[in-house]
C-alpha cells in the first residue's frame, strides 16, 4: 500500500465540501510569509480512510486554499500531520501511515516559489512524530517518533515490532538520512506526542503526554541516552501541548490552565528557561479546543493552531454535525503574553483557517 500525495484538479473529493470533520492541526510561515495550515480527516471519525491534507493562504490569513492531501486509501490511514520549515528554508510536510507503522514526508523545496513541486513520498522513520523536530547547537537535526505504550495501537494495528517509546531520530546531513538515535520512557505515558528541547545549559528536555499531565525525561549526552520521565510540573488533561524557544530566547507553553477537561488554552512565557512561568495569555476559552502548534514568523508574530468541536463520531448517540469542525488560530506577540491581553496592533484571537459547521 503507496501512500499517494494528491494536489490540483484531484483534490475535488477531499476538500471542505466533502469533510464531515477535522482536525488535529500543524502550522508554518514561510519567510515571506505564506501561513501553511494541515489537519486530517476522512470517513466519520479517526481510523480507516483518513487522509492528512495541507491548506496554504497567500494574504496573510484572510482566505485558505486547499494544496494538497496526502491519501494511502480506504484500507489505510494518513493521521497526526505536522508541518517544518528546515533550517535551509524547505518546508516539510510529515505525517504517520498506516498500518505501514511508519513516518513519511514529503518537501517543498521554496515555500515562496512553486506550490505544485514537491519531492516523492519518503521515509522517515516509525509510527507517528505529531510535533516539530529541532535543530541542536552541534548540527543535528532531531526527529520526535514515537511507538504508543503496549495495547495503544493505530486502530488495531500493531507497530511490526517496533520498540515502545518515546524516540528521537536524528539526521545529520540535512534529512537525507534518519537513524534511530534514543528513547524515553515515562511512567504513565499515554499518545506520547513528546517534543524536543534544547536548553541553555546544552542538556535536551524531552516533554511527554501522559495521563497525569506532561512528563519530563533529559539528555546529557545529545540525545542518546534518557532519564525517565517523571512529571514536569506543567498540569494539563492528557492532552497535545506546545513547547518551544522563541527568537528572543524566552520560552512559549501553550497548555490548558485551570481546565476542565479541553478548555482555557492558554499561551504562557517563561524568562528563565522553564523554572518559572509569569505571563499568560487565554487564548479561546471553550470547550474542546485542543492541540495546539505553533510557529513564531520572521516577524516576531506568533501564530498558534488548534482545533475547535473537531465533529468525529467519538460516541453514537451524539450528533456532531452540530459542531463547528474547526481548525483556527491565533496570531499573537511576546508582549501580548506579558500584558495579558491583546496590545500588539495585529493580534488576534479565533481566526478562521477552515469551518465546516456552525461558527
Amino acid at each position: 500500500m503507496k501512500t499517494k500525495f494528491i494536489t490540483g484538479a484531484a483534490l475535488a473529493p477531499y476538500t471542505a465540501e466533502k469533510r464531515m470533520w477535522q482536525g488535529i492541526p500543524g502550522i508554518e510561515v514561510s519567510k515571506g510569509g505564506r501561513i501553511f495550515y494541515c489537519a486530517y480527516s476522512g470517513g466519520i471519525t479517526e481510523g480507516a480512510g483518513n487522509f492528512a491534507f495541507l491548506l496554504c493562504s497567500t494574504d496573510g490569513g484572510k482566505t485558505f486554499q486547499e494544496l494538497a492531501v496526502a491519501d494511502p486509501g480506504p484500507e489505510g490511514r494518513t493521521y497526526d500531520p505536522t508541518l517544518w520549515i528546515d533550517p535551509l528554508g524547505r518546508l516539510w510536510f510529515i505525517w504517520a501511515t498506516a498500518p505501514q507503522n511508519r513516518v513519511e514526508f514529503v518537501r517543498l523545496d521554496d515555500p515562496d516559489g512553486d506550490l505544485t513541486t514537491w519531492s516523492e513520498v519518503k521515509k522517515l522513520g516509525f509510527d507517528i512524530m505529531l510535533n516539530k523536530p529541532i535543530v541542536t547547537k552541534n548540527g543535528d537535526w532531531l526527529f520526535p517518533c514515537a511507538v504508543w505504550r503496549d495495547g495503544l495501537l493505530s486502530c488495531g494495528w500493531g507497530n511490526d515490532g517496533n520498540p515502545v517509546g518515546s524516540h528521537v531520530f536524528v539526521s545529520r546531513d540535512r534529512g537525507e538520512t534518519f537513524s534511530l538515535l534514543g528513547t524515553a520512557i515515562a511512567k504513565d505515558r499515554w499518545f506520547d506526542e513528546h517534543m524536543l528541547l534544547e536548553q541553555k545549559d546544552g542538556d535536551l528536555s524531552m516533554f511527554i503526554r501522559t495521563r497525569f499531565g506532561i512528563a519530563k525525561a533529559v539528555s546529557t549526552d545529545g540525545g542518546t541516552t534518557w532519564t525517565e520521565g517523571v512529571d514536569a510540573g506543567l498540569g494539563g488533561p492528557n492532552s497535545r501541548f506546545y513547547i518551544g524557544r522563541l527568537q528572543s530566547g524566552n520560552l512559549l507553553l501553550v497548555n490548558h490552565r485551570h481546565f476542565v477537561g479541553r478548555n482555557n488554552l492558554t499561551a504562557l512565557l517563561s524568562e528563565d528557561d522553564g523554572k518559572t512561568w509569569p505571563y499568560e495569555l487565554l487564548l479561546d476559552e471553550r470547550t474542546p479546543v485542543s492541540y495546539p502548534d505553533v510557529k513564531q514568523a520572521e516577524d516576531g508574530t506568533i501564530y498558534i493552531a488548534y482545533d475547535f468541536q473537531r465533529g468525529a463520531q467519538y460516541h453514537a448517540e451524539v450528533d456532531y454535525s452540530n459542531h463547528a469542525r474547526a481548525l483556527l488560530y491565533a496570531r499573537i506577540t511576546e508582549e501580548d503574553i506579558r500584558a495579558g491581553k491583546l496590545i500588539s496592533k495585529s493580534g488576534s484571537l479565533k481566526q478562521a483557517a477552515s469551518i465546516l459547521g456552525k461558527r
